[in-house]
């Protein structure tokens, strides 16, 4: 298993992972799914703080964080996202993966990283507490997906 920075290249695969989720879990509550063109700006503009994991030559998870809420009070707040395939879940990749990425933020100055986990995801709740995240607001029904509403847990870790 090989964890580095994503690049452009990796656009078309990290989409695939994460398009996945946006159509069948319930972990992201949009149901608009990304394209190849918008994943690679993404990258592109936010480089050091995008991972892959790579195994056999395949991406098989991601990982990034970007801007929690607009504006200058918040620029040391940032949200994060690790999504990995089916086959890459319970084998410690996703904690790699988010290590990464604390020290990554760390390293650009941030203080806090937030989580924002739907609460049908039970299994992304116990993994951010793991990762010692800790829970500090639920926002009922604010999201809607597969028809019907859902809940947002708010977890956060000061870095």
């Amino acid at each position: 298993m090989t964890l580095r920075r994503a690049d452009a290249l990796d656009a078309e695969a990290v989409a695939a992972i994460w398009n996945a989720e946006i159509r069948e879990g319930v972990s992201t509550f949009t149901t608009v799914e990304k394209t190849s063109r918008q994943v690679r700006a993404a990258i592109e503009a936010e480089a050091a703080a995008f991972f892959v994991a790579e195994r056999a030559g395949q991406i098989v998870g991601f990982a990034t964080y970007g801007a929690f809420r607009g504006g200058p009070g918040y620029a040391r707040t940032v949200e994060h996202t690790v999504y990995l395939t089916p086959s890459a879940r319970g084998q410690g990749l996703g904690r790699t993966l988010l290590e990464q990425l604390e020290d990554a933020a760390k390293v650009a100055g941030h203080h806090v990283m937030v989580a924002g986990v739907g609460s049908e995801n039970a299994a992304g709740i116990a993994f951010h507490k793991i990762m010692g995240f800790q829970e500090v607001g639920r926002l009922p029904e604010v999201g809607r997906k597969f028809d019907r509403w859902m809940d947002l847990v708010l977890l956060q870790k000061m870095l």
